[in-house]
Parts: structure tokens; C-alpha cells; sequence
């Protein structure tokens, strides 16, 4: 079964994605402060998205690689929850972060084989949460957000100690097999639900989500 399944909603630039998100039950809305992504946000545009938020929808900053000055910036202006670490971090790092600014860090890992697994035990230690992601492929722009999936078989038999989340390359179409195959109790979509990079589609947005509610047989 896939019920009570939590979304993630990432990449939202405007007001109308995030009650898109909202009122279709997605957990959480996801803003990026990257300037190569198409759906990097200013930090006055995130404060504008996040305060429409509704209460019960955790509101997710993605940075890459930020400095401490980026951080309090961040965190001085926009109402986050949550702070997502999709760069190189290391487990010191992630750690540093958390006490710095008190808040739940999320660290995403991409992964491409077994050795990529083995490195999400370390950021267990340290995270509050883990995303597994897909590694982003070589050369490429963006460490996420690149609709690419890894081999969801990788970690099929594996559970750690704290929640986690699945991403990459996730649609409206393979999302329930991605969650029969992983056992992932939360999913992370961002440009499988677009009409464009950066423009969310209100109706892959709740397709989406209805489709972690379908049981799959394997």
C-alpha cells in the first residue's frame, strides 16, 4: 500500500504552484537559492511564496554549498522550516548548519551504486533527514532537478534511522512503482511536475500526488 504517502513539492517560483501544491496535499513546498537552477528564487520572492503557505505544509529552503553569510540571510527573512543541503556538504558541515541555525537540516545524497548507499549511513548520523537522490549526471549544471532516476533496487532492502525521502526523475507515472520497489514513505518531485523548467502544471501536481495513494504489486 502507498497511502499516507508525504510529498514534497520543490522548485516553486510562484503563487499559484504553491496552492497548486497546497490544495493538493502535498507536505511540503520547496523553494531553490541556486542561480544556475530555473527555479532558483530570490530570497524577497521566497518570503512573498513562503508566508502563502498554509500551516501543516513544512517550507523547504534548497541551497548548494552555502556560506554561513547565505544562510543567516536566508533564514533572516524567509519563515523556513526546514533546510535542505544538496551540494558537497560533508557530515561536519551538515552538522555545523544545524547548530548555527537551529533549524532541521535535510541533506541530500545523489546516488549512482552500492559505494553512494554506504555514504548515506554517514549523513544518518548527522541529518535530521536524508534525501536520496539520483546522482546528477556528468557535466551537468544543477546537483538535482535534472529528471534523471537511479536504480531504485539499490536500496530496496535498506532503512535508516531517520526519515528519509526519494527523489529523481520521479513522475506522475512511475511514482507508485518507485514507492513499491523502495518502501519510501516521502517523495521529492520537481521537474516531473512542470510545464516548463521553473513553471509548475497544477494538474501533474495533483496527478502526482493521487498516484502515491494507488497500491502497486510488484
Amino acid at each position: 500500500m502507498t497511502s499516507g504517502i508525504r510529498v514534497k513539492i520543490c522548485g516553486l517560483t510562484r503563487p499559484e504552484d504553491v496552492s497548486a501544491a497546497a490544495d493538493a496535499g502535498a507536505a511540503y513546498a520547496g523553494f531553490v537559492f541556486f542561480p544556475k537552477s530555473p527555479r532558483n528564487v530570490t530570497i524577497e520572492t521566497a518570503r512573498d511564496l513562503a508566508v502563502e503557505v498554509p500551516v501543516g505544509v513544512a517550507k523547504v529552503a534548497l541551497v548548494v554549498n552555502a556560506d554561513d553569510a547565505l544562510l543567516d540571510a536566508i533564514t533572516g527573512v524567509v519563515p523556513i522550516d526546514i533546510l535542505q543541503l544538496h551540494g558537497a556538504e560533508t557530515p561536519e558541515r551538515v552538522a555545523e548548519v544545524r547548530a548555527r541555525t537551529g533549524l532541521p537540516v535535510m541533506k541530500a545524497v545523489g546516488v549512482a551504486d552500492d559505494e553512494d548507499v554506504a555514504a548515506l549511513d554517514l549523513y544518518a548520523e548527522v541529518a535530521d533527514q536524508i534525501l536520496v537522490d539520483a546522482k546528477p549526471p556528468k557535466n551537468a549544471e544543477l546537483p538535482g532537478g535534472n529528471g534523471v532516476s537511479f536504480d531504485w533496487r539499490l536500496i530496496s532492502a535498506r532503512r535508516w534511522s531517520k526519515p528519509w525521502m526519494l527523489a529523481g526523475g520521479l513522475t506522475p507515472e512511475n511514482v507508485a512503482e518507485a514507492i513499491a520497489l523502495t518502501g519510501a514513505k516521502q517523495v521529492d518531485v520537481s521537474s516531473g511536475v512542470e510545464a516548463s523548467p521553473g513553471i509548475k502544471d497544477a494538474g501533474l501536481i495533483r496527478e502526482f500526488i493521487e498516484a502515491t495513494r494507488v497500491p502497486v504489486k510488484l
